[in-house]
């Protein structure tokens, strides 16, 4: 005659289930995030740069303004500008159209990556129309400076 058999009690089993849902709850949560940590791209500013510097090709985003004056069109529709947080500046390489928005004077946000020279070569150029494209730590930065008028 068999031995037996045991019933767990459904006390035990909402115990069991609630235990293996966390688990995989927390597995799906680790999976997804961690999916997405090659996709993040966070603003830096210039002096973020310069202070703590990034692997030459690791794209990331800078943010700051077009430095008065240093705009220049090349023949080949390429242009060459300077972002600065008025403490650093960071010569940015574009090809491309740039955003009817884009102007000397106002903040931009470049996605690219970092180039051996430490020059910046820009995939992408959003220009500002207000705060929000900026990132929030240059702005702040530039409103203590004074640069800033709001």
């Amino acid at each position: 005659m068999g031995g037996v058999s045991k019933k767990m009690k459904p006390r035990r089993q909402r115990l069991y289930f609630a235990i293996f849902s966390l688990i995989c709850l927390a597995a799906a949560a680790f999976m997804i995030l961690n999916a997405f940590q090659d996709n993040i791209v966070f603003f830096r500013t210039p002096t973020d740069l310069m202070t703590k510097p990034v692997k030459a090709g690791e794209q990331i985003r800078v943010g700051g303004l077009v430095k008065e004056g240093s705009f220049v069109k090349n023949e080949d529709g390429s242009s060459v500008f300077v972002i600065t947080d008025t403490a650093n500046d960071l010569t940015v390489k574009y090809s491309g159209t740039l955003p009817t928005l884009f102007r000397e004077g106002q903040g931009v946000v470049a996605y690219g990556s970092v180039n051996a020279d430490r020059s910046f070569a820009a995939k992408e150029i959003l220009a500002k129309h207000d705060e929000k494209y900026m990132p929030p730590e240059v702005y702040q930065e530039l409103k203590e400076r004074g640069y800033l008028r709001k």
